[in-house]
């Protein structure tokens, strides 16, 4: 593979990082919210969909992490 074709590679790794850290920081406030619930609102349907988007979003930054490792390996 040749240089610029690495350094595109490279960008989109970056810029994989930078949206992983975005998603990472809006998961964090989802699981916080959900911790300073109430407990009977935990157990609400708010409290479910919190836990569903925290699950989806985990889901999501794991398959990032893969896909980073991915790309390290061709770089």
């Amino acid at each position: 593979m040749n240089k610029v074709r690495l350094n595109k590679i490279s960008n989109i790794r970056s810029e994989i990082e930078t949206l992983k850290d975005k998603l990472q920081e809006l998961y964090e406030e989802e699981q916080e919210y959900y911790d300073n619930m109430p407990e009977s609102l935990q157990y609400s349907e708010r409290g479910e969909k919190s836990e569903e988007c925290q699950d989806a979003m985990d889901y999501v930054l794991d398959t990032m992490n893969e896909a980073i490792d991915k790309l390290d390996e061709i770089l």
